[in-house]
Parts: structure tokens; C-alpha cells; sequence
């Protein structure tokens, strides 16, 4: 029932700080760490709603096992959908072998992510299988289903405790994928109890092993209520490979509509 309430209080109240004392009281009573774990995760959402569109510029530093590093320049645009998960999409600029390449995803609450990806080389567009969403994304540490956004349906969650993580005091929740075709078995995520950011977030594959670390650094604030962090650095400790994304220039209010992230301009994107 708890749940039921906090899934219900984030649809129906206004999206300022009226909310916001409701969700600190139910992490505060939470009985069980089920219930106290969504409370976190519902507060971090309704935290970062609102703010309806950005586009900002993106370096990826993907780093090899022996250390070697290629370097790949995108640009990302991003769109809020009421009752429903954001749109994105990425648009690789350098290195030339890859300009063009563009990837479109539609998030979704439960149901499955739609992704299509554009091939400039073939000037095709290849949709992404919904079981095929662990697979790494242009050679990156990061999955498919990791660049969705993370809508709160889309995990179960239970409170584990409360630790510094850099010295800020955070709450350490488990959240277990719903979709089955997921890559993880779980993820222990660390947020902060000042602002409800993720600080570092690590993933077990589908045998529960160890497979990554996100880290997030160095976050900024916008429009006075929204956090980004300028850089995420992705860890495999099983192959030992590293991708670190670098954000610059985050605009927000371009509005964007729902035809700057249809299917067709994936082929108009330059």
C-alpha cells in the first residue's frame, strides 16, 4: 500500500517543494527498507522534474585494457514526456569514421526502451532489439539501456544504509531491474541526502558478479534546482576498460518537440 501511495503522490502532487516534505516524511517513516528504498528513488525523480528540455556537448574518452585512448565528440539532445520516460538523442561528431552516427531512445516506465541507431556509412537506421539492450553502446563501457533515463518503475528498491561516499553522507539502495532482458541482476546505488544526486553507482552482471562502476563528479546546478555532473567515469573490472564522459555547454529551454526526436531525423541530423 505504501508504495501504491508513493507512486500516486508523485503523479498527482505539483512539481515545486509542496511535494517535497511528503516524500522527506515518508523516507523518514518508512517501516520496511522496500518502503524506504522507493521513497529515496521517487525523491531523486521528483527532484530533477521539470526542467522540459536541454542539449549539451559530450567527449567520450574510451581507455583499453593497456591503456590506449580514442577519443569521440557528441552532441546530445534531451526531452521531458509527461506520463511517460524522456527522449534522447546522440549525434557523434569526431572521429570522422563515425560523423553522423545518431541514436535515438525513447524511454519508457515499464515497458520496453525503443532504440534505433543511424548508420551514415550504410544511411540506414537499425532499430535496437529490446533483448539486445546490454550490448555496449559504439564501443563504450556504457550499455544501451544504461542512456535510457531511469524512469522509478522500471526497478524494485530496498534501503541498505546509510555511508559517506567523499565524504558527503549519502543513502545506499539496491535497485533490481523489472525488464527482463536487463544485463543486471542489480545495481547499489549511492545518493546524496542534500540534493538526491546519484554519486557512484555499481552493476552486477546476470550471475551477480561484479561487472562495473559509474562514478559521477563534479555536479553543477542550473535554472537554480537542476543538477548534471560535468563527468561520469565507467569502470569494466572484467575487461578492465574505462569510458569517461565529459559534458560542456548544457542549454536548457530549446524547445524542442516531439519532432526534433521522431525516427525521421535521425537521417536529417548533421
Amino acid at each position: 500500500m505504501k508504495q501504491l501511495f508513493l507512486l500516486l503522490l508523485i503523479s498527482i502532487l505539483p512539481i515545486t517543494a509542496t511535494a517535497t516534505p511528503e516524500l522527506a516524511k515518508a523516507i523518514t517513516d518508512a517501516t520496511t527498507p522496500e518502503d524506504k528504498g522507493l521513497a529515496i528513488a521517487t525523491m531523486g525523480n521528483l527532484r530533477d522534474t521539470g526542467w522540459l528540455d536541454s542539449e549539451v556537448e559530450m567527449t567520450m574518452v574510451l581507455r583499453n585494457k593497456q591503456g590506449k585512448e580514442s577519443i569521440r565528440e557528441t552532441r546530445a539532445r534531451y526531452m521531458e514526456v509527461t506520463g511517460d520516460g524522456d527522449k534522447a538523442l546522440t549525434i557523434f561528431k569526431q572521429p570522422r569514421d563515425i560523423k553522423g552516427t545518431a541514436m535515438l531512445t525513447w524511454s519508457h516506465a515499464i515497458e520496453a526502451d525503443d532504440q534505433w541507431l543511424y548508420l551514415p556509412a550504410l544511411k540506414r537506421v537499425k532499430r535496437i532489439s529490446s533483448k539486445n539492450k546490454s550490448g555496449p553502446f559504439m564501443g563504450s563501457e556504457f550499455a544501451f539501456e544504461d542512456l535510457a533515463s531511469q524512469e522509478i518503475e522500471k526497478y524494485s528498491y530496498i534501503y541498505l544504509r546509510d555511508e559517506a561516499y567523499n565524504g558527503v553522507d549519502c543513502y545506499v539502495i539496491e535497485r533490481k531491474p523489472a525488464y527482463k532482458h536487463s544485463g543486471y541482476t542489480r545495481q547499489v546505488v549511492w545518493t546524496d541526502k542534500e540534493h538526491f544526486n546519484p554519486q557512484q553507482i555499481i552493476f552486477y552482471d546476470r550471475k551477480n558478479a561484479l561487472l562495473k562502476t559509474l562514478k559521477f563528479d563534479n555536479y553543477k546546478q542550473y535554472l537554480d534546482k537542476y543538477w548534471r555532473a560535468d563527468k561520469m567515469f565507467m569502470e569494466n573490472h572484467q575487461t578492465h576498460k574505462t569510458t569517461q564522459l565529459k559534458f560542456n555547454n548544457y542549454k536548457f529551454g530549446n524547445g524542442l518537440t516531439d519532432r526534433d526526436f521522431d525516427k525521421a531525423t535521425l537521417k536529417r541530423v548533421r
